[in-house]
């Protein structure tokens, strides 16, 4: 398995990422680039639009915002950061397109609206082939939605906090699954409650843990820039000969993790925003424009910026590492604010990666039964996310995800002339 991750992971998926984002953001006229403050005024002119904004935020928001950047720092270097920016901005062309695709192929039962990419996946292929050969495609990326709601939206986040509290991780993992399924039981309604009130009073406490630490280091905050933008092109590494492997590591791990935090261009969070009220498929693309903004370019960063200032040692592991950058500048009030935000994090994160799973069945069956049995091997798999091996789950996800982000990728490509800005 690492063995495919290297080369799916390695360039494959970063450069299609890059050229797809490349395509988009001319495709688009730049605009999102261009005219920022009116992008900011179509967000504003989304009407309910909100709550699918925070459903789709809590989905993005979780471990990669924060471990996910110090395994990319560990992996890839401080230059890995400068790739996420990249990947973020081209990413943002991505997630208006597919965003804007889900909200023109949604369907709607019992006065509530739903969708995906599996949605416009098929009507796309529909209107030039026969029903038989576009539900083959749409399923075949529904079941990829399905095993990634599994593994990255499950066993990543929740192995990577099960150690985090003074439990054991068996009861970490009971606790976490039960906790969950009183949430997820009232279906997006409950989810869309529980993560307007959550998204946004933890996204400013993190925020301001950040913030407190930065402005507390401040007179190092340029020499953090100056190691990223150096460690990304090093000439250093160029003179000893080890440049292409030291860039390939930084465009890796910071496309990658990037992905992982703010999953544009593989096609989960359009399940999100389909459920939205609103009439407008621009405007609720603007909010996913919004959605990658913040994810990677605002806290990502700031989680960066704090690990680069802290310079902590001894870290054997990207949790480690963010504990001890959090530690060293706060104390335990630091480490604490930080473990409370990876859990709530990751709990929202489980919660409508759920849901995206739920939406994700729909295309291929709307039974009851088979919605009972996959909520059970879901909350199942959270226990087991607890117990298993943390580097095994980083392979599984980075191969499920991949996988489908490069399928997803091929289907923006094809309906692209579907999309208007």
């Amino acid at each position: 398995m690492e063995k495919i991750n290297g080369i799916l992971c390695g360039m494959l998926l970063p450069t299609f990422l890059i050229l797809a984002g490349i395509f988009f953001a001319f495709r688009l006229k730049l605009f999102y680039i261009l005219h920022p403050i009116r992008v900011f005024k179509e967000i504003l002119g989304s009407h309910g639009g909100f709550s699918s904004l925070c459903v789709a935020l809590a989905g993005t928001l979780g471990i990669g915002n924060i471990v996910g950047v110090a395994s990319a720092i560990l992996m890839g270097g401080y230059g890995s950061i400068f790739w996420m920016w990249i990947s973020a901005f081209l990413a943002m062309g991505l997630k208006y397109v597919e965003v804007y695709l889900g909200i023109k192929s949604r369907r709607k039962a019992n006065g509530k609206y739903y969708g995906g990419a599996p949605f416009y996946i098929y009507d796309g292929i529909k209107s030039k082939h026969s029903e038989c050969v576009a539900f083959i495609f749409g399923a075949i990326f529904a079941i990829l939605c399905v095993l990634n709601s599994f593994s990255t939206g499950n066993l990543v986040q929740t192995n990577a906090v099960s150690t985090l509290l003074p439990v054991t991780p068996l009861v970490f993992g009971i606790l976490f699954s039960l906790l969950g399924f009183l949430v997820v039981i009232k279906g997006i309604t409950g989810i869309s409650r529980f993560n307007s009130i959550l998204i946004p009073i933890l996204s400013i406490f993190y925020i301001a843990l950040c913030l407190f630490i930065i402005l507390k280091n401040i007179n190092l905050i340029p020499n953090a820039f100056y190691k990223i933008f150096v460690s990304a092109f090093s000439p250093r590494s160029f003179l000893s000969g080890t440049m292409g492997f030291t860039i390939a590591q930084a465009i890796r791990y910071g496309t990658s993790r990037g992905l992982l935090s703010n999953e544009a261009g593989c096609g989960t969070s359009p399940c999100a925003h389909a459920s939205s009220n609103t009439e407008s498929a621009h405007n609720q693309a603007c909010l996913g424009i919004f959605e990658v903004f913040f994810d990677t370019i605002v806290l990502c960063t700031l989680t960066a910026l704090v690990i680069i200032v802290s310079a902590p040692k001894h870290a054997l592991s990207p949790l480690e590492l963010v504990l001890s950058a959090f530690e060293t500048n706060l104390g335990s009030f630091g480490k604490w604010g930080v473990i409370i935000s990876c859990v709530l994090f990751a709990f929202a994160t489980i919660c409508t990666q759920y849901f995206y799973g739920v939406e994700s069945l729909k295309f291929i069956s709307k039974s009851k039964k088979a919605r009972n049995i996959f909520t059970a091997l879901f909350f199942l798999v959270t226990v087991i996310g607890a117990i298993i091996p943390m580097s095994l789950m980083w392979q599984i996800s980075d191969l499920i995800l991949g996988v489908m982000t490069i399928f997803n990728l091929v289907f923006l490509l094809y309906l692209n002339k579907k999309v208007a800005v």
